[in-house]
């Protein structure tokens, strides 16, 4: 699944499946880093989400550390892993549009595949709120 989630985005935000790749694992990672239930219910749902996440980390020098972790978390912390997430986007190739369109495209995969609600924003995604699992009748 993680393979799709990956052309889907190379596809729907104009890029190499590279690039769409290294822009998942930096959103996964940010997002993670964040506490963010979104990052949790990807990494159970999609096998090979968290280690992308974790590689990608390593990769753009994301902090690692217990304390770092929770300084992140702060208001504060939030902003500049935000602002973190971004220039790592845009040091793999991504521009400004590309960075714009990546988002929805997550969010939209994550519900129609994964059948999550809640996310839709940046701010979802980096949040330490709850996604919603909504249930599939079969």
């Amino acid at each position: 699944m993680l393979k799709k989630f990956v052309n889907i985005i190379a596809t729907e935000v104009e890029i190499t499946t590279d690039m769409a790749r290294s822009a998942l694992g930096i959103v996964l990672n940010a997002a993670d880093r964040q506490g963010s239930q979104f990052a949790a219910l990807v990494f159970e749902s999609i096998p090979g989400a968290r280690t992308l996440s974790a590689t990608s980390g390593v990769e753009v020098g994301a902090a690692t550390g217990i304390i770092a972790r929770l300084i992140e978390q702060t208001p504060g912390g939030r902003s500049a892993v935000a602002f973190q997430m971004v220039r790592d986007l845009q040091s793999v190739g991504l521009g400004n549009e590309q960075v714009s369109k990546l988002m929805p495209v997550i969010a939209s995969f994550a519900r129609t595949e994964l059948g999550y609600e809640g996310v839709g924003h940046i701010g979802d995604f980096l949040g330490a709120g709850e996604a919603v699992e909504k249930v599939k009748v079969a």
